[in-house]
């Protein structure tokens, strides 16, 4: 399952990866196979979240050693529903509700490395536009415990000639489930669209802080990367854009308490002559802070903004915080509380209302769905990967966008400090994107799409309609366990 994701993105590997995996589990005990599921997850997750070291070696390891809980609860499921005829349905129904649970508890979730996130650019893919990730997942899943069952069947006692019917019949269905993608069809060009700006200023330095070595240069490389950006625009050797987006923490310094930030920021947003979003951590009070999208007029100066409202545990918040502070010296290192937001990011900039995403938060749906639903188009992700760097966070996250732009029929732009950066059109594809660790600045011409998808519409429908099947069906297995051991 780790070599179907980012940055192998051999996709093939997970719907197979899954059918290993429930075979492992066939027969056994359902004490037994949480040890099984739990040990696969150790396999799975070391290498698929090793971009958690830089943070720290033990909270790589605490990280693992908690996601594997899901991962071995779903497996001693698994091990009774097994039992059932329609087990195939179930087991990848119940996949769904782990990936479900994963990315609620604890404290808001952590839905990274989802199985349908493996899926940026398959056939598994457009799946995306019908229910979300929750569906991608489910088809993914669906495929490999079919082909598991395919293999279960074949070497099943009983007449040669109806194992190999009923075998031939199964691995058609495992097969039947990508294909099926083609049936789906896809959102019309609206042939409207807008030339966007996208700065990568680059970080200077490396390690755990997000803001490089030196103060105030991360804010300088920024603003540079804008009047480079201006300055390729007056030369011709770029288009005029109708807005520029930075990156999350484009700036290290709160322009509304630092005039000399605001002087270097409202330079650059006048050089180049229109509206810019602008990445800031901003103070709230003398306590908080709020990591924010902030559009900046050349004429008005800063106006509208989105706060961040999915917040990264531990790294903008201290969950628990008597405890941890008490516990651990590293916890301090957040400083400030930062403040959730409250509502979407819709935001006017020039011609177009733009959908404000923060970096974490394209890996969860709602906050996805409610920006589209405000009126977001195109999507614009701000992200800062300057503590993860060269790792695999940065492909995984653009697999993250691939996937979002597919669900909802948006365009999706990504500004990233150091990478990457990219421009994903409607159907999934990236059409342009920077290297790692480099300055880098353009103007693509960016579809804007209106029309929603059925994902848009239906929401969580179907993640609940496939959670409730699975605890069906663990339901009926258990009672079945009962009425066979009395």
């Amino acid at each position: 399952m780790f070599l179907a994701f980012p940055p192998l993105d051999w996709w093939p590997c997970a719907p197979l990866g899954l059918a290993l995996l429930t075979l492992s589990l066939y027969g056994l005990r359902p004490r037994r196979a949480a040890w099984v599921g739990y040990l696969a997850a150790l396999v799975f997750l070391l290498p698929a979240l090793a971009w958690v070291r830089p943070i720290g070696y033990d909270a790589w390891l605490a990280l693992v050693a908690v996601e594997a809980l899901f991962y071995a609860a779903w497996a001693a499921a698994t091990a009774l529903v097994v039992r059932l005829r329609w087990w195939p349905l179930a087991v990848a129904a119940l996949w769904v509700a782990m990936e479900w649970a994963r990315s609620t508890f604890p404290v808001g979730g952590f839905p990274w490395v989802r199985i349908a996130f493996s899926q940026g650019e398959s056939p598994f893919t457009p799946y995306a536009s019908l229910g979300g990730a929750p569906l991608v997942s489910f088809a993914v899943a669906l495929c490999g415990t079919l082909l598991a069952a395919a293999v279960r069947t074949l070497r099943h006692p009983g007449r040669q000639h109806s194992r190999h019917r009923a075998t031939a019949a199964l691995t058609a269905g495992a097969l039947a489930v990508p294909l099926l993608t083609l049936l789906i069809p896809r959102p019309p060009d609206e042939h409207r669209t807008v030339n966007v700006g996208i700065v990568q200023g680059n970080v200077p330095g490396e390690g755990i802080s997000a803001f490089g070595d030196e103060a105030a240069v991360v804010l300088k490389n920024h603003a540079n990367g804008t009047h480079e950006l201006a300055k390729a625009v007056r030369d011709g050797r770029l288009p005029k854009p109708d807005l520029v987006v930075l990156p999350e923490n484009s700036t290290d310094i709160d322009p509304y308490r630092d005039p000399e930030a605001y002087r270097i920021i409202d330079g650059s947003v006048r050089d180049v002559g229109v509206p810019v979003l602008v990445g800031a951590v901003v103070a709230i009070g003398e306590e908080h802070r709020a990591t924010r999208s902030l559009v900046w007029d050349p004429s008005t100066g800063p106006g509208a903004y989105y706060d961040k409202q999915h917040l990264v545990p531990f790294g903008e918040y201290t969950p628990f915080k008597e405890v941890f502070l008490t516990l651990f010296e590293r916890a301090r290192l957040v400083g400030r509380q930062s403040v959730a937001g409250t509502r979407p990011g819709d935001l006017v900039m020039g011609p177009v209302t733009i959908g404000a995403i923060n970096c974490y938060e394209v890996a969860f749906d709602g906050t996805v769905r409610g920006t589209v639903r405000a009126g977001g188009s195109p999507l614009v992700v701000q992200t800062n990967n300057a503590t993860y760097a060269l790792s695999n966070l940065p492909p995984q996250q653009l697999a993250m966008s691939k996937l979002r732009a597919v669900e909802h029929n948006r365009a999706v732009l990504t500004a990233a400090t150091t990478g990457i950066s990219a421009f994903v059109t409607p159907d999934g594809k990236v059409s342009w994107q920077t290297r790692e660790r480099v300055a880098d600045q353009t103007v693509v011409t960016v579809p804007v799409r209106t029309r929603g998808t059925v994902a848009t519409a239906v929401g969580q429908a179907p993640e609940w309609a496939l959670i409730v099947m699975g605890a069906a069906a663990v339901g009926v297995a258990a009672r079945r366990r009962v009425r066979d051991a009395r």
